[in-house]
């Protein structure tokens, strides 16, 4: 037997390194667990206040906050939005989000790669939730960690611009899985690229055959009503459930 862990037979390198693993396991489990209890609590008052909640995720330099703060100037007066913004550092997001007189709250995760369900929850504490039909939540560029936090959000909202690879959706599977929405960005620059914004379609309906896709510029303009119609059958949805509730 092994004296520090008991393991056998006596093959210590090798068996450590398994039981190391699985305490990583265990823990990683452990925490998306809690995660998940504290995401079904956001989901619950997020309901209550029939809020259409969507959680915006992407490489960093896909274009979120440009669409964020197209799409808050355009409807402003047509809906109430409230906008949670995550970042490692820096409020520069937030302070452009702030230009266009929408309530935000800048979170910074420091070393985290992604928000989680405790950090909205404390984020949004200063928001009128019933004076809001919209929370969008800015999540930290990166398409890996963010996938596997469900933070109470009815959608994720898969960004992904013209300047990267068509095959980011087959790359970063689960998170194009995890989207019920893609929003392919930055099409104005499609003369000057080699996207085969056709190809990246394909891609992102071999791993999710549901999602939904949305080619627009929030530079120039185009694709962003079809974007705004979105939102507002979200927002006309929560209402109809509230409604018959």
């Amino acid at each position: 037997m092994c004296t520090d862990c008991g393991c056998a037979p006596p093959q210590p390198e090798h068996d450590h390194k398994h039981d190391h693993a699985s305490r990583k396991i265990r823990v990683e489990e452990n925490l998306l667990a809690k995660n998940q209890r504290l995401a079904m609590g956001n989901r619950a008052s997020f309901a209550a206040h029939q809020l259409f909640v969507l959680n915006l995720v992407s490489s960093p330099g896909s274009g979120k906050t440009s669409i964020l703060e197209r799409t808050l100037t355009d409807l402003k007066g047509k809906i109430s939005f409230s906008v949670l913004e995550g970042d490692q550092q820096t409020d520069n997001d937030a302070e452009r989000i702030a230009a266009t007189g929408v309530p935000v709250k800048q979170v910074n995760t420091g070393a985290g790669c992604h928000l989680d369900a405790h950090m909205v929850d404390h984020g949004v504490e200063d928001f009128d939730l019933a004076a809001t039909d919209i929370l969008m939540i800015e999540n930290v560029g990166n398409l890996v960690c963010p996938a596997s936090f469900d933070l109470g959000e009815d959608h994720k909202v898969a960004v992904l611009s013209v300047t990267e690879g068509e095959d980011k959706p087959l790359k970063y599977p689960q998170m194009f899985q995890a989207a019920d929405l893609m929003l392919i960005n930055k099409i104005d620059l499609l003369p000057y690229l080699r996207f085969d914004v056709e190809q990246c379609k394909a891609f992102a309906r071999q791993v999710n055959p549901q999602i939904k896709i949305i080619e627009l510029s929030c530079h120039s303009g185009e694709g962003m009503t079809e974007w705004y119609d979105w939102l507002k059958a979200g927002v006309a949805g929560k209402r109809r459930v509230a409604s018959s509730a």
